[in-house]
């Protein structure tokens, strides 16, 4: 398990000379498929519920001086505001798993929107505090169920050659959610930047109805003739499907003989090495600042001396860019590469802004611009790596057996690590602006070094290839 020889292995199924599972390499899953409109259109609505995630997230920033005065609310009293958000992450992470065990992965995503419009609606019409709270806190639910729900089903309806690409629409739809509130946010009030935010809910279930269920859900629960319509549906009229189908159901019935699907099923040692992965890389996320950043970027602008417009204007610009690049080289340097890239540019980034804010004595203005260059560089690098790729290498290292109870504890320690952060980040601003921001430089210092040790590269496995491989199931 541990070490960096073992991280930069490749995960061939091969390597296992002995497992009672194995299929050669060969067409199907493990062929090159071309991209159908279906499959696109599918993966794009299933996205959307990221977008909504990533505007429920960016919400409290530009938000926070008019909740503020509006509400008489203290700066202790929005943190509550903004921690809500974790709070209910933790309920809906609890949820996660089963929820899409039980009800399927397109249900679920009708069951996300109902938490995110009834969220935007307590939120836009709450006239104390306490409604706000929960507002933030059903959004919360919604944000965590999609975190797990989005990703598994669209690694569950691509094939591996396009698996990479395609998932980092989640993280590039969570970037644009996030960067079209700040841009919003600037000329609407808070009230209605919260209405607006319940479109793309509307939207979303509409679409909803011409997605397909997860073809590999459908197989684990027996429904077999719907589970080869959707497969050929999503590969294309002429597409033949036959070796794909063939190793999803030889796995799916191989892993139905182990039928583990709790959470002490997973602490075993043939899932050691996973279940740290996926833990180590949900904390290292929070950790490094996420949400300190975004949460609160309107007092970290303040205390910089940057204006509010013309920041969150360069913000979403950044976002943008770099969640687009993202999606096209993901597949070109691999999950592993991108990451360290990322870890290293969010230390930069974080060093930059913790130096900058103890020169502040100085009053200069180029102070400034290297506070705002360091909140850059830091949502630059997130972007590229750890923004999207935990959740999709948590989404490929679990065998369909225990995903459900991996994905809920995953969920659960990311949003448990995001209130800490999003609660104490304006009393750590309190205690020492630079002390905070080199506080989240050795969180990514330590993520790099994390992800050189441990994490393994999943580009260009099928699914049942890296499962079976990285948690020698088969021995």
């Amino acid at each position: 398990m541990g070490g960096s020889e073992q991280a930069r292995r490749p995960l061939l199924v091969a390597d296992q000379e002995d497992a009672p599972y194995h299929r050669s390499s060969n067409g199907g899953v493990d062929g090159n498929s071309s991209a159908t409109g279906f499959l696109v259109f599918s993966t794009i609505v299933a996205a959307t519920c990221s977008f909504t995630s990533g505007y429920c997230i960016g919400y409290s920033s530009p938000a926070e001086y008019g909740v503020l005065a509006d509400l008489r609310l203290s700066m202790a009293e929005y943190s509550v505001f903004g921690s809500m958000l974790a709070v209910g992450g933790m309920v809906g992470a609890l949820m996660s798993g089963k929820t899409a065990d039980y009800f399927g992965h397109r249900t679920t995503m009708w069951i996300i929107n109902i938490f995110f419009i009834l969220g935007w609606l307590a939120i836009a019409f709450a006239k104390v505090s306490w409604l706000l709270d929960l507002g933030r806190l059903l959004q919360g639910i919604g944000i965590a169920l999609t975190s797990y729900v989005g990703n598994i089903f669209i690694a569950e309806i691509t094939p591996k050659n396009l698996r990479g690409g395609l998932m980092t629409f989640n993280p590039w739809m969570t970037g644009s959610g996030v960067a079209i509130v700040y841009l919003i946010g600037s000329v609407v009030k808070w009230r209605g930047l919260a209405l607006i935010g319940s479109i793309p809910c509307l939207l979303q279930m509409l679409c909803l109805f011409f997605v397909p269920e997860s073809p590999r859900w459908l197989v684990k629960n027996g429904r077999e003739k719907e589970f080869e319509g959707v497969l050929q549906r999503l590969r294309g009229k002429k597409a033949d499907i036959s070796p794909e189908a063939a190793e999803i159901k030889e796995y799916a019935e191989f892993i139905q003989l182990l039928s583990e699907n709790k959470i002490l099923d997973l602490f075993q040692k043939k899932y050691a090495r996973p279940i740290i992965v996926a833990v180590g890389l949900m904390t290292l996320t929070q950790f490094s600042g996420l949400p300190g950043y975004t949460f609160y970027m309107t007092n970290i602008f303040v205390l910089a001396g940057i204006s509010s417009e013309a920041g969150y204007v360069t913000l979403a610009i950044v976002k943008i860019l770099s969640t687009t690049m993202a999606i096209f080289l993901i597949d070109k340097f691999g999950r592993r590469t991108l990451l360290m890239v990322s870890a290293a540019g969010t230390c930069l980034g974080s060093l930059l802004t913790g130096f900058s804010f103890s020169l502040q004595q100085d009053d200069h203005y180029w102070i400034s611009s290297l506070a705002l260059m360091g909140v850059s560089v830091y949502f630059a690098s997130f972007n590229l790596g750890i923004s999207g790729i935990p959740w999709i290498i948590m989404s490929e290292i679990f065998p369909v057996n225990v995903k459900g109870s991996a994905g809920s504890l995953c969920n659960l320690i990311y949003w448990f690590s995001s209130w800490v952060v999003s609660y104490t980040f304006n009393f750590l601003l309190e205690w020492s602006s630079t002390g905070t921001f080199i506080i989240f430089a050795g969180v990514s210092a330590f993520g790099f070094l994390f992800t050189v040790m441990l994490v393994p590269e999943t580009k260009g496995r099928s699914l049942e290839e890296i499962q079976a491989s990285v948690t020698n199931v088969l021995h």
